[in-house]
């Protein structure tokens, strides 16, 4: 199929990065060594994607140094004041893995699709490169969750692009309206079954199949939300497999 010979997406959660001693700047957890490992490639190239945040400079500068010990090859994806590549699709199809930030889901998907990059994006998960992302990063592969995108109160989204086939909670033990919202979502059927991810949690998915929650906090969980009758809704836990913190290198 491609590089890695299958299509993985990792939607994290949250806790993709972590302060460093070094004020204002960020590592990199084993989160992101994990989604890099599936690549199968020794120097894998890595997007970055900052649509969700429009594409701040100063995001993009700490996602580099972010990495810096990490034996990767670097670009990145922005489509502020226009598309910085010649073409976008292409740029794509030439990574062996993409990450993508939080920020407005909303606004990701509309610049996405006003792109023609939900199309590419489909393309360059059936070619084999491993998508990623958290929060909004981790929302817009599924059907859709619940989102900050138009003010500080959650709403419930429906318009992601549903390469999964299920809803995604993220911050779930964060913020204290998620999980609610979530299950009133899919026991009302707003929302379809689903998954969700603690801090420091990403959802494994080889094509649409869940295949195991992964985290770097002893303490973080994943869940699998299901409606359950007309009006009802049944959470379950799953326990994921434990990963290093911080990288070797």
């Amino acid at each position: 199929m491609g590089r890695s010979g299958q299509s993985h997406i990792v939607a994290i959660g949250g806790g993709s990065f972590r302060p460093t001693e070094r004020f204002g700047t960020l590592e990199a957890t084993g989160l992101l060594r994990y989604v890099l490992d599936l690549t199968g490639v020794d120097r894998p190239k890595l997007g970055l994607i900052a649509t969700a945040v429009g594409d701040q400079p100063d995001w993009l500068l700490k996602m580099y140094e972010a990495f810096r010990s990490f034996d990767v090859d670097l670009s990145h994806l922005s489509l502020f004041p226009m598309p910085n590549v010649a073409d976008p699709r292409e740029w794509l199809l030439e990574q062996d893995a993409v990450y993508v930030s939080g920020g407005s889901v909303a606004n990701l998907m509309a610049l996405w699709r006003l792109h023609g990059l939900d199309e590419a994006m489909e393309e360059a998960w059936n070619a084999g490169v491993v998508l990623s992302g958290q929060s909004a990063g981790a929302l817009c592969w599924h059907v859709g969750g619940n989102t900050d995108s138009f003010g500080p109160e959650l709403r419930p989204w429906a318009e992601g692009l549903g390469l999964l086939p299920f809803s995604c909670g993220v911050h779930y033990n964060s913020d204290v309206q998620r999980r609610d919202l979530l299950q009133r979502s899919v026991a009302s059927g707003e929302l379809p079954d689903g998954y969700a991810a603690d801090e420091g949690v990403a959802l494994h998915y080889v094509g649409t199949e869940f295949i195991q929650a992964v985290t770097v906090d002893p303490n973080g969980y994943a869940y699998r939300i299901e409606r359950d009758g007309e009006e009802g809704v049944k959470e379950f836990r799953i326990e994921p497999r434990r990963l290093a913190s911080t990288v070797d290198v």
